[in-house]
């Protein structure tokens, strides 16, 4: 009789190691002072190797949505950005009949991946024609390296980039599906961009953001959308700006809510980062965000 080899732990992660996670993949850290401090907190290079594939989302994650689920009809496009084409994917519930409101989904800073495609057909299995741009689309599109789709994100230009997000709307209200109501949900990255977005396109409706950042309060009185505003309780450096955010929004009489989800990190509805995830915040957020974009987009 032979045994088997126990099974091997997950390594401890502790609130240290996402928070240089999070500087490493959003502010100034580089890799290799990040896996410098990593092993320090992990105590050796064997055990922060062993713990980053669990910080990192995981493409190879299994879908929430299979590409091939009968209920939905995905399919890769390109559309008219603002000075050039966009590439997207486009996906809407099989059986539709009728006219539906369009959701657009941005994705964080790694680009039109997988797993945004994956919440793009959530969106669509609640009734929505939901559109995933990839804005990585003026430097070719999103590459399969993370690393270098991170790296991408400095090369883009801010206006460029939320003139294509407006030109998204645009092309939206005019979806054949469509019944010409447009709203937006961005995560990271693109929680930011849709909170661009509303500055800049008076015919978004609705908007959602996932721990995005926010826009500056001079412009704020440009927001025509309604707004739901969703923030990880240990997320420090996006929380900073919550206040003046809600101060600017009240000033302006825009329509929003916010909620802070506590004991919960950045990232934490992205269901391929083992370590950021949080399923009960994550269910409760979008369960809020659907609510949110069939009351408006009805």
């Amino acid at each position: 009789m032979t045994e088997s080899a126990p099974e091997t732990a997950r390594p401890a992660i502790t609130q240290a190691m996402i928070d240089a996670y999070d500087e490493y993949t959003h502010l100034t850290l580089d890799r290799r002072r990040f896996m410098e401090q990593l092993t320090r907190l992990a105590g050796s290079g064997a055990a922060a190797a062993a713990i980053v594939p669990l910080l990192a989302a995981n493409s190879a994650q299994a879908a929430i949505v299979g590409e091939d689920d009968p209920r939905v009809k995905g399919e890769d496009i390109t559309y008219p950005g603002s000075g050039g084409e966009m590439k997207g994917y486009r996906v809407k519930p099989a059986d539709q009949t009728g006219k539906r409101g369009a959701v657009i989904v941005v994705h964080e800073n790694r680009g039109l991946n997988p797993h945004i495609k994956d919440v793009g057909r959530r969106v669509a299995l609640e009734g929505f024609v939901a559109l995933a741009p990839d804005f990585l689309s003026p430097l070719g599109g999103t590459p399969s390296d993370e690393d270098k789709a991170r790296d991408m994100f400095t090369k883009l230009d801010p206006a460029q980039t939320g003139a294509n997000a407006v030109a998204t709307v645009a092309f939206l209200k005019g979806d054949k599906d469509g019944n010409g109501k447009v709203g937006a949900v961005g995560f990271c990255w693109g929680g930011g961009t849709v909170n661009t977005l509303a500055v800049n396109s008076p015919d978004l409706i609705a908007g959602v953001a996932y721990y995005g950042m926010q826009p500056k309060a001079e412009d704020v009185p440009k927001i025509k959308a309604a707004l739901l505003l969703h923030y990880a309780g240990l997320d420090e450096r996006i929380n900073a700006g919550i206040d003046a955010y809600k101060k600017a929004l009240d000033a302006a009489h825009v329509e929003y809510t916010v909620y802070v989800y506590d004991g919960v990190n950045h990232a934490f509805n992205n269901d391929t980062s083992a370590a950021r995830y949080d399923k009960k915040a994550a269910d409760l957020a979008w369960g809020r965000t659907v609510a949110f974009l069939k009351e408006k987009l009805a």
